[in-house]
């Protein structure tokens, strides 16, 4: 295999405790594939002494940089400002928390070079419990549907791709955003291998963000939740035009009209609709919001770097 010169993206929040032992095993571990190498530590406004760690690891290796943002973020926003700084032709973004072993990087590397531009490490095993991988799994393939790609099932922050890629979305700015829907701009030759992952030691997403995420992926690059609405609309006219021929079929055989519970649970019914549609509607009208105020995706506070 080419040994290929590598950017290694890790975002860091709440990271004191780990970082250190990732860049040890990243330094052991990466010249035995390749020639050239950094590993870029993004400070994502992490509360700790995350960012004292990260100059102090910057000044004793040569090959580590570091960036602080100005506050906090998020994960995809603190990787993207990785991803720009990345000065190699492949970028490998890894997660804090020691779940991914350097050791797998080569197998990855090796779908690079069989033509594929995006390459992720999918666990063996997940690691989670039973309701949380499934809601994972869940929210990875919304995501991967609404890529395009929906043969990638194991979608992961365990990724290898071609730098160049970020070319397709350069010029994007937003406050909110999805890193593998961004790489689907500039490509849809996706695969996902499976690697060994290791028991997270710490994790900063709990359920509450991964439905936060969820819905991100729905309003923030898909318009299939307005179709569902709409569906909905439709399907509540089908069965108000149903409730209407049996009113009148009841009136005219008995000669009355179904009491108060039959009317309060069909006014209940297509009150929930309504609502449901209109909170689909709310979701996107906040997503126009939040591009319309031309927040920034993050702003640099500090550099450290040789």
């Amino acid at each position: 295999m080419r040994r290929m010169n590598l950017s290694i993206i890790v975002p860091v929040y709440k990271g004191e405790t780990l970082i250190e032992p990732l860049v040890v095993q990243l330094t052991k571990t990466l010249p035995a594939f390749t020639k050239k190498y950094e590993i870029i530590l993004v400070n994502d406004g992490s509360p700790d002494n995350s960012w004292s760690l990260i100059q102090s690891l910057a000044h004793k290796y040569k090959w580590v940089r570091g960036i602080c943002l100005m506050r906090n973020y998020g994960q995809h926003n603190a990787t993207l400002c990785g991803i720009r700084a990345a000065r190699y032709e492949v970028v490998v973004t890894m997660d804090q928390d020691l779940q991914h072993p350097p050791e797998e990087i080569p197998l990855l590397l090796g779908k690079l070079e069989e033509g594929y531009d995006v390459v992720y490490g999918a666990p063996k095993k997940l690691p989670q419990g039973f309701i949380r991988n499934l809601l994972t799994a869940s929210i990875k393939r919304i995501l991967a549907n609404t890529m395009g790609v929906p043969s990638v099932k194991n979608i992961s922050a365990f990724r290898a791709f071609r730098t160049d890629l970020r070319e397709a979305f350069a010029n994007f700015q937003g406050p909110t955003l999805i890193l593998d829907v961004l790489l689907s701009w500039g490509s849809v030759r996706f695969i996902s291998i499976p690697v060994n992952i290791a028991q997270a030691q710490h994790s900063n997403y709990d359920f509450k963000a991964l439905v936060k995420v969820a819905l991100l992926i729905l309003t923030g690059y898909s318009t299939k939740p307005l179709r569902l609405a709409s569906w909905i609309g439709f399907a509540m006219t089908i069965f108000g035009l149903g409730v209407f021929i049996y009113v009148l079929f009841i009136y005219f055989s008995a000669g009355s009209l179904p009491g108060f519970p039959f009317l309060a649970s069909i006014i209940a019914l297509f009150s929930g609709a309504q609502l449901f549609a209109l909170g689909i509607f709310g979701e996107y009208l906040a997503r126009m919001f939040d591009r319309s105020t031309d927040r920034p995706t993050y702003i640099v506070y500090e550099m450290v770097d040789k």
